[in-house]
């Protein structure tokens, strides 16, 4: 089976976030061969995709390098771009049955558009022992899939070295990441984006994620209210990459808006069992 590595929310080679796309089965094979193959692999996500008599409809799951993922933005970008640039999917939207319902993909010019469930977070306590792990004190706490820690400005997110193994033990009333914390800060003056953040999991085994689409599930709810703006530009600026989205509030759903790349093309010389 063939696999692609693809750069995905990235302006070139080497930026945005990798993750491994499986070429689609005819029917699944066993999770523990799933997660044997994502370990394999060792990036955020390698997805999964699942043949069905439509053509234009796949089942998909994420699996990071110690458990399935709930939703994951990057691998789904990645695994559109795949269908569409490397195995010649021809057709003008893409349905994907996942764990967290039905998402769609579509070309928008040399992006792709990913229409995913907005999370809307509410407001919560520092957690204890935030700070700490951080090595800086949030302005104000939030809280939706994942814990959002707003931070005072763009300096102080681009230089954070928090404490890991701490920060993986904090769950805050995150609801399903635990230890998965994102870091945000509006950006400063005159850059091309509007608010800049960096997102650590270590408790899903990914000690910083390079551009995570999930998180901006939450994020462009938060910020899109708070500067008044239907739509908004992002950067995560993991070290040395960094990835770039363009967000749209849409009610209920956001509009993900991103660039793929594909970087390797392997062949498996073993299936999942």
């Amino acid at each position: 089976m063939r696999q692609w590595t693809i750069d995905a929310f990235a302006s070139g080679p080497f930026k945005g976030n990798p993750a491994c796309v499986v070429e689609p089965f005819d029917a699944w094979p066993s999770d523990d061969g799933l997660q044997a193959l994502a370990a394999e692999n060792n990036q955020a996500e390698t997805a999964y995709l699942l043949k069905t008599k439509d053509p234009a409809r796949f089942g998909l799951r994420w699996f990071t390098p110690t458990r399935e993922a709930p939703l994951c933005g990057h691998a789904t970008l990645a695994a559109a771009h795949a269908l569409f640039a490397e195995m010649g999917v021809d057709v003008p939207l893409l349905t994907f049955d996942t764990l967290s319902g039905p998402l769609t993909v579509r070309r928008d010019g040399e992006r792709l558009e990913m229409d995913f469930p907005a999370d809307p977070p509410h407001r919560t306590p520092v957690p204890e022992g935030l700070a700490e792990a951080l090595g800086v004190a949030p302005t104000e706490v939030w809280a939706g899939a994942y814990l959002i820690a707003v931070l005072k400005d763009e300096a102080t997110v681009r230089g954070l070295t928090p404490d890991l193994a701490a920060l993986g033990r904090i769950a805050g009333e995150a609801r399903d990441g635990a230890g998965q914390t994102v870091v945000v800060a509006l950006a400063d003056p005159g850059q091309p984006y509007s608010v800049v953040s960096r997102f650590f999991a270590p408790a899903a085994g990914i000690p910083e994620d390079p551009t995570t689409g999930s998180a901006h599930c939450i994020l462009m709810p938060l910020f899109g209210e708070r500067l008044g703006q239907a739509v908004l530009r992002f950067h995560q600026a993991y070290p040395g990459r960094g990835g770039d989205l363009e967000c749209e509030s849409r009610g209920a759903r956001v509009l993900l808006r991103g660039r793929g790349v594909t970087v390797i093309e392997s062949r498996l010389r073993v299936e999942p069992a």
